[in-house]
């Protein structure tokens, strides 16, 4: 395990304690949208996306493209 895995892990924990804490100390979340910040400063974790997820996103906006060029063209 390298440092930076380690590190990730330990910001993810911090993350968490500071959601409980904000939690059993009445401090409402704000509701944002992606990785928001909380009324109490702290920043929340980030969602991760697969590698699946991902690629077909990217399939998608290929064939987007694809289209718009295939238009561009006639």
């Amino acid at each position: 395990m390298n440092t930076n895995d380690i590190v990730a892990q330990i910001d993810e924990q911090i993350s968490r304690l500071l959601q409980a804490r904000n939690i059993l100390s009445g401090i409402a979340f704000k509701g944002t949208a992606g990785g928001g910040i909380t009324s109490g400063g702290a920043k929340l974790a980030r969602r991760r996306m697969s590698a699946e997820g991902r690629a077909r996103i990217a399939k998608a906006q290929e064939a987007r493209w694809a289209k718009i060029k295939k238009a561009a063209q006639k």
